[in-house]
């Protein structure tokens, strides 16, 4: 028997769940066909923490909660600046590539559909971001990872030089 966890309809999630892309795949056996399905899901909190997942299985929903399991289990921190992300950056998974760009505030988040899936989780407010190469779902959204996990925190830069933030914004 599965473990199953009580929600309190009054408490709100503390995750918010995107499900970026639901696949149908069919096997042909000897009976007919047998479907599959994979879902890629984002989750995040909108205060900077997020995480993907993908999860397979026979049914709809089963899939989903796979995902959303999968996803959860690996959350990324995200610095985050005024609702934006701190600096430019580009980074690349198999042939897809994503750039992020910080946004003024009033911008919104201009970005396609499997980037503006992890950006809503994230919580940022205002970005610019264009999807380069391949634009596979599951490798869009890794190339994102990739990209605001190898975004920087002015904190972070300051302590590893030794300074201070003024000595660093001067």
């Amino acid at each position: 028997m599965e473990h199953q966890k009580n929600y309190d309809k009054d408490q709100p999630k503390e995750f918010i769940e995107k499900l970026v892309k639901l696949n149908r795949t069919s096997k042909t056996v000897k009976g007919g066909r047998r479907m599959s399905f994979s879902a890629l899901t984002v989750v995040g909190d909108q205060k900077g923490r997020v995480g993907y997942g993908f999860g397979k299985a026979n049914d709809v929903s089963e899939a989903i909660r796979k995902s959303i399991d999968k996803a959860k289990k690996n959350l990324v921190t995200v610095p985050l600046k005024n609702g934006t992300i701190p600096h430019d950056i580009q980074a690349e998974y198999k042939s897809s590539s994503v750039l992020l760009r910080p946004a003024c505030s009033g911008t919104g988040i201009i970005a396609g559909g499997a980037v503006r899936a992890v950006m809503e989780a994230v919580g940022v407010t205002d970005v610019l971001s264009k999807s380069l190469g391949s634009n596979s779902s599951v490798n869009v959204v890794r190339a994102t990872f990739e990209a605001i996990n190898s975004l920087m925190d002015a904190k972070v830069v300051a302590k590893n030089r030794g300074k201070s933030l003024e000595d660093l914004w001067g």
